[in-house]
């Protein structure tokens, strides 16, 4: 068929890295080209696709896209050092930076991937430091293990159909992976919001490690099951299953969906009942009793060990064929056949077939699929049969996963032009393009965690909130792992940021969009669309209440068409990119790093000139969010405290209940372990003020200092003598207006405002009480002022954000280099 000769075309001049050729952009201009009618909304779509794929970082991937919170992020956190956390130092006292991974002049495409699993990502998080990336990250190949890779980062010119795929549509720069972990719990998020058989019992073990879920028979219950019992029509597609079905060689890299369909390793789909599976025990049975019977030469050994495999062979052959299939509930046997679709109806999508093309005057050759990895998708689209929810799942090839070459460019590409090629269908359709975990590159954003109800010290949660099941503790990972050396006390998630970019007719013009999500955020867009669209009520009841307070349900992404609009992206030009990319696996390791003077890097500030941001210059429009936030504190010299209010307000438009997460840290040493860095973390339900209090004894100097962090840039830094008492100071927004207040009472100094980085007028204070606001409209809203007061030189109070009036905006002006 021509889309499988185009791909075989295609496909041999992607042997050696990225996708980068003129037809995936005129993907993206296709679907971009095609209008829903005007005054439609999400709510009129018919489709949701999900796309998940593997083991990149939002920094890694988009640290350098304009308009997103990436490497020109100007409230960046510090490491304990003194260091911004862009500078990372390994155990020797080196220091590197981010760097750029040239795909067309470095072998970087196929060096392989970095550790990625629960003890290495929690010791890369470290407690909220976030400075040990390049131990905790350090490659396993000795060949690799003295290049800071975990510092790797890809620009427009190595990923442009990435980089035109968001400036076509929305990318979310707050979106986390669901764990501190691998795949399969990541994954596990994404199916079912759980990784513990009793998702809401602590007690009950949880799933971090890979080895713990993949044909584990795990039972706990997941989304498909819920949209099942609905009546919600819903399939999982993929050319084949990972389970053996006889696969040797690349076959099992091009044609399985390398094990990221987790409904295989859930007892209630009864994987082992797929009928190319049952086909080759049957095929492997005949070729062991053969070589039984033929092979007089074998070994004891030998024949022992063909003897076991036919016994358990026949055993299992008895109990999962199609006579016991049918003996199975109707609905397992219906969510069995949904989540393994397979394109068994194409001939050829067992086979491989060789592919020979000169390049650069020598002949090469390249295994690629020969048949079509889409068949049984591209057929129901076709017939218009696509069901309301349906999930793909890429072979390792097409998958993005750092361990081979990067070819899923193609696939996401043929997926849209699937989806495009007949208008009806995009019309009507909502494309989520999404990653499971960020392998070993580093991400500069901490996750928000939560703090644990049960430890008063590692920060505050609304009233009555449990989250003892968001945390492994140190003796239930020894026991978990049967490790009992075991150091490891982690909080589960939220894991690092990965790419997030949503494509529908809804989606377009390249906005960015921060509110905080994670991998259940897809579930929870499921919970309200089917709400909406078919008045059922299809809740994900394994999701934890503090999830589902500060994890957005992706709805603030989509604007309701109210004209036509035309949205132009520069396109790629093939020739510029295919000539370099087999010749990639060629060349040299990549040599774009340098340590860096780390004293005079602490000493040049932030922003380092020992290290120039790569980040395109500019803004995008940004997505109105549902965050009205605010924090303030003051000096209580009567109970010894700083005392610090958190707010989240009512009044914006939102689809659910809104909570927002906050992480807050001390530049100075603090408490026992008398040391700078020591972190709390903070959830604040709409409506209900949060206030905490730190004991000024605690801290070590003469002063106090606590940094607080929040979504989207928002930013607050508290410091003061331990022996002055502060004003009452209240700085907040003005009635959902692009202007801030700044108030205060009991004023016995003098103080002064001053903007630090748009540009704004200050002024002096000295009355007892003033009002003052600050018009922020020529910022579009963002502010960044300093409080001082002339009595006390130690007196600074820091405040920066954004605020949001519920209409679209712009990014941050200062983050896109227009200070």
């Amino acid at each position: 068929m021509e889309n499988r000769r185009t791909f075989l075309k295609k496909a041999s001049l992607l042997a050696g890295a990225t996708a980068a050729f003129k037809l995936c952009p005129a993907s993206i201009q296709r679907a971009l080209a095609i209008e829903a009618p005007v005054g439609s909304t999400f709510l009129d779509a018919e489709h949701i696709v999900f796309l998940m794929q593997e083991n990149r970082s939002f920094d890694h991937c988009y640290g350098t896209l304009k308009g997103v919170r990436g490497f020109n992020d100007p409230r960046a956190i510090e490491q304990p050092n003194g260091l911004p956390v862009w500078l990372q130092q390994d155990d020797k006292g080196n220091t590197f930076a981010p760097f750029r991974l040239d795909l067309e002049n470095s072998k970087t495409s196929w060096m392989g991937s970095l550790p990625h699993s629960w003890k290495d990502m929690v010791f890369a998080r470290n407690d909220g430091k976030m400075d040990t990336w390049l131990e905790a990250k350090r490659a396993g190949n000795p060949d690799f293990s003295h290049m800071p890779l975990t510092m790797g980062y890809h620009s427009r010119q190595d990923i442009p159909f990435y980089y035109a795929f968001a400036d076509a549509f929305t990318i979310c720069d707050q979106h986390f992976c669901s764990s501190l972990t691998g795949t399969s719990a990541n994954r596990s998020y994404f199916w079912s919001a759980s990784i513990r058989e009793e998702p809401h019992n602590a007690e009950s073990e949880a799933h971090v490690d890979n080895s713990q879920i993949n044909y584990k028979n795990v039972g706990w219950k997941t989304y498909p099951e819920r949209l099942e019992e609905a009546g919600i029509s819903w399939k999982v597609y993929q050319n084949e299953l990972s389970i053996p079905v006889g696969f040797e060689g690349e076959e099992e890299d091009w044609l399985a969906n390398f094990t990221d369909n987790n409904l295989e390793f859930h007892k209630q789909y009864h994987v082992r009942f797929h009928p190319a599976h049952v086909s080759y025990m049957r095929q492997r049975l005949e070729g062991v009793e053969e070589r039984l019977s033929s092979d007089l030469s074998a070994n004891n050994e030998e024949r022992t060990a063909l003897q076991k495999e036919a016994q358990q062979l026949r055993r299992d052959i008895e109990e999962f064929n199609e006579d016991a299939f049918k003996k199975l509930d109707p609905l397992q046997q219906s969510i069995h056949r949904k989540a393994f679709t397979t394109n068994s109806g194409d001939p050829n999508y067992h086979q491989l077939e060789t592919i020979r093309y000169i390049d650069k005057q020598e002949e090469r050759e390249v295994a690629v699929p020969k048949g079509d990895v889409f068949h049984q998708f591209r057929q129901d689209v076709t017939s218009d049969t696509l069901p309301t929810v349906s999930w793909l799942v890429a072979p390792c090839r097409f998958s993005d996963h750092p361990g081979s070459p990067w070819y899923g460019a193609w696939y996401i590409s043929e997926a849209l032009d699937i989806l495009t090629a007949n208008p009806d269908i995009w019309k009507k359709t909502i494309f989520v393009l999404t990653y499971d975990e960020n392998d070993g590159y580093f991400d500069h954003v901490p996750p928000f965690i939560p703090a644990h109800s049960a430890r008063p010290d590692s920060g505050a949660l609304p009233q009555g909130m449990h989250t003892e099941n968001e945390y492994v503790t140190l003796e239930q990972e020894r026991r978990r792992s049967g490790n009992e050396a075991s150091i490891l006390d982690s909080p589960i998630g939220l894991g690092f940021r990965v790419p997030l970019v949503i494509a529908s007719p809804w989606s377009k013009g390249g906005r960015v969009n921060s509110e905080v999500f994670d991998l259940t955020s897809s579930l929870q867009f499921l919970e309200y669309f089917i709400q909406k669209k078919f008045n059922k009520s299809v809740i994900e009841e394994n999701l934890s209440d503090w999830r589902r307070l500060v994890c957005g349900n992706l709805t603030s992404v989509f604007q309701p068409i109210s004209h036509t609009e035309k949205v132009d992206i520069a396109s790629v030009d093939r020739n510029d990119y295919v000539e370099r990319i087999h010749a990639a696996k060629d060349k040299a390791l990549p040599s774009g790093f340098a340590k860096i003077d780390a004293v005079k890097a602490a000493n040049t500030g932030k922003r380092s000139t020992l290290w120039q941001s790569p980040q395109e210059q500019g803004t995008k429009v940004a997505c109105a969010l549902p965050y009205q936030l605010s924090i303030n504190a003051a000096v209580d010299l009567s109970k010894g405290v700083l005392r610090v209010t958190f707010e989240v307000g009512k009044g914006l438009s939102q689809t659910k209940a809104i909570g927002v997460p906050f992480f807050a840290s001390s530049p100075l040493s603090y408490g026992k372990d008398d040391s700078p860095g020591k972190t709390w973390n903070f959830t604040v339900r709409q409506g209900e003020p949060l206030v905490y209090e730190w004991p000024l004894d605690k801290f070590s100097s003469h002063m106090y200092h606590i940094r607080i962090y929040g979504p989207n840039g928002f930013y607050r830094s508290f410091k003061g003598s331990k022996t002055r008492e502060t004003a009452l100071l209240n700085v907040e927004q003005a009635e959902y207006t692009e202007s801030i207040t700044i108030q205060t009472t009991n004023n016995k100094q003098h103080l002064a405002v001053k903007d630090l980085s748009y540009g704004q007028e200050g002024k002096a204070f000295s009355a007892h009480s003033f009002k003052w606001k600050m018009n922020l409209e020529k910022s579009f809203g963002w502010y960044d002022i300093e409080v001082t007061a002339s009595e006390d030189p130690d007196f600074s109070y820091q405040y920066a954000g954004h605020l949001e009036t519920g209409k679209a905006s712009r990014t941050d002006p200062l983050m896109g280099g227009e200070e």
